[in-house]
């Protein structure tokens, strides 16, 4: 196992424990990272991308990950998975306005990918549907 990987795997351990523990996360990150979440697009930061994940985690605090797939190619990790939790928490909107939880089961599969230099993730992308995340709170209209 490579950097990339053992980087990879510390990132999603801290992040859907019982408890996620952000301190954790921050540390895995470079100061200028980039990262691109498919709700809000490209992020610029350590503290912009820690505020990302706890939003993320607030809004389903006690989430679980099944990995289907991991990759590991150079500089770069790849894992394939199923993320799944309750919406217990409040879920912030890209225009700043919060909806309150809906306490529904989600299921997303999702992608990301972390690319990793001495030690920090230096880019990172994550990649699932949001229409299906939206669907499963129950946020769409009827059709």
């Amino acid at each position: 196992m490579g950097e990339a990987r053992a980087v990879m795997d510390r990132l999603t351990e801290a992040l859907t424990t019982k408890n996620p523990d952000l301190k954790v996360v921050a540390d895995l990150y470079a100061e200028d990272v980039v990262a691109y979440f498919p709700d809000v697009g490209e992020v610029r930061g350590r503290e912009a991308v820690i505020e990302q994940w706890r939003t993320m985690t607030d809004s389903i605090p006690e989430a679980t990950y099944t990995t289907l797939n991991k990759y590991e190619i150079g500089d770069t990790a790849i894992d394939e998975g199923t993320f799944s939790g309750r919406n217990t928490g409040p879920i912030l909107l890209p225009t700043g306005e919060t909806l309150p939880p809906t306490g529904k089961d989600v299921t997303m599969r999702g992608i990301d990918l972390a690319t990793v230099k001495d030690g920090r993730i230096q880019s990172y992308r994550l990649y699932f549907d949001q229409m299906q995340f939206l669907d499963q709170l129950g946020l769409l209209p009827e059709a």
